[in-house]
């Protein structure tokens, strides 16, 4: 049994995969957070500013008996760069059309913001992770039968590894599990900051 309760402040079921497939059971809170658009500011500071805000909005609704028993929050949020732009989910199915087209043979840099808050003690820790991201070059008819699936209208940059992109990715350097939206290394990295084992979350 888990020492301390765990609660992810997201409603990716990516990320709730990816926790599960470690070895944590954690408890899903949505953050309910407005995420802003990008207004220039550095790629970096703009998702961990997100992470951020989705983990200490979930930590201030914590009920009083996990807070009593150390509950931690991992909130995250991830965007592409691309040309030095920061490309979240797509707005459209022709946005993500748009943007497929854009993104076709280029390499850009899927970052995650990460953020745990020990709800017990209020400490918080952030950091970013990066990936690099190499595409293919899907025809016009491949890119338009898969944003008919609706697929990239709910992930950020329009594509995900373990999805029906995943034949228009040709390879990436770095963390796979960074660009569906959670490093589990850099997450026990967060977590070692705060003095908490990655083994004693296990459930």
């Amino acid at each position: 049994m888990p020492t301390r309760p765990l609660v992810l402040a997201s409603a990716s079921p990516a990320r709730l995969g990816l926790l599960r497939g470690a070895g944590f059971d954690p408890v899903v809170e949505v953050s309910g957070v407005e995420e802003p658009a990008w207004a220039g500011e550095d790629p970096r500071d703009y998702v961990r500013g997100l992470a951020e805000a989705k983990a200490v909005a979930v930590a201030r609704r914590v009920e009083p008996e996990r807070v009593a028993q150390g509950a931690l929050v991992v909130g995250c949020d991830s965007m592409l760069v691309l040309d030095g732009r920061v490309q979240g989910k797509p707005s459209s199915a022709d946005d993500a059309l748009e943007r497929w087209r854009a993104m076709r043979g280029q390499t850009g840099a899927l970052l995650t913001g990460h953020c745990v808050v020990d709800t017990a003690s209020g400490d918080l820790v952030a950091d970013v992770g990066s990936t690099t991201v190499h595409f293919g070059s899907p025809t016009d008819a491949e890119l338009e039968a898969y944003v008919a699936t609706g697929e990239p209208l709910g992930v950020a940059g329009g594509f995900t590894l373990d999805g029906r992109s995943g034949p228009y990715v040709l390879g990436i350097e770095g963390d796979h599990g960074n660009v569906l939206g959670l490093s589990l290394p850099l997450l026990r990295m967060l977590l070692a900051q705060l003095d908490v084992e990655v083994h004693d979350l296990w459930a």
